[in-house]
């Protein structure tokens, strides 16, 4: 490669981290942005939202438990979803995609872990009972956590890929299991009150401020996806363009 085709090359690496801290930036708002709907929905929620009769104030922490169980599948959806479509083109953008939802889906997973013990502990008396969707929720958390400490362990990209691929898919398949549990165990866990045959089961104010809930959370899971996404790719471009210098000197 001739002087002017190295510089061109070494121009053109910089211009993609250049705009790989773009897209960090404009991620960075959109988390923001996010926060805040999250904010204002649990202001809705404390606030103008009416108090379950039976379970009093407590059942106020059920708008922050469900969109974060929503949102845990969600994340895991996408990520068995990329994992079958790398397995087939063998793009490393949905290995990438993959990885930042996978991430992204262990943190909410953890806060459906934490907020359901302290929901159930002034409804159930206990903080934690090994039902099926607790105990398959928990082994769901720790195959994605494994997917996590796969991806550091192995440092060959393609073979990381590859087998980050197969437990990303294993673990997709939990999801609807985790779902309808609740049919098909006795469980301490009440039925769906929104997806049903018969209709939603609340009142309109809590509906409402559910979906919102819902939708929020989302937002967030999407400005979280997009940001780490954003990070990975940065710290590959960053690795290639240090690799590349090294060997030119």
């Amino acid at each position: 490669m001739t002087t002017t085709g190295k510089r061109e090359a070494a121009s053109g690496k910089q211009d993609d981290i250049a705009a790989a801290l773009g897209s960090l930036r404009r991620s960075r708002a959109g988390m923001l942005f996010g926060l805040a709907l999250i904010a204002g929905m649990y202001l809705r929620a404390l606030r103008y939202t009416p108090i379950e009769a039976t379970q009093g104030a407590a059942q106020k922490i059920f708008y922050l438990h469900a969109p974060s169980g929503w949102v845990a599948f969600l994340a895991f959806g996408v990520v068995g979803v990329c994992s079958i479509l790398y397995l087939i083109l063998k793009d490393p953008r949905l290995d990438r995609l993959a990885a930042s939802s996978a991430e992204v889906g262990v943190v909410f997973t953890t806060g459906v872990l934490l907020t359901g013990p302290i929901w159930g502990k002034p409804i159930w008396g206990t903080w934690w009972t090994w039902d099926a969707r607790l105990t398959s929720t928990l082994f769901l958390w720790f195959i994605y956590f494994g997917y996590l400490v796969l991806r550091r362990a192995v440092l060959e990209p393609r073979q990381r890929a590859r087998f980050c691929a197969v437990l990303g898919i294993l673990g997709a398949l939990l999801v609807p299991f985790i779902h309808v549990s609740v049919y098909l165990f006795r469980t301490l866990h009440p039925l769906p009150v929104v997806l049903r045959t018969d209709g939603p089961q609340l009142p309109g104010a809590m509906l409402a401020t559910l979906l919102y809930s819902f939708t929020a959370f989302t937002v967030f899971y999407a400005m979280l996806t997009w940001h780490r996404y954003a990070q990975a790719l940065r710290e590959e471009q960053q690795d290639a363009w240090r690799a590349e210098e090294e060997l030119r000197a």
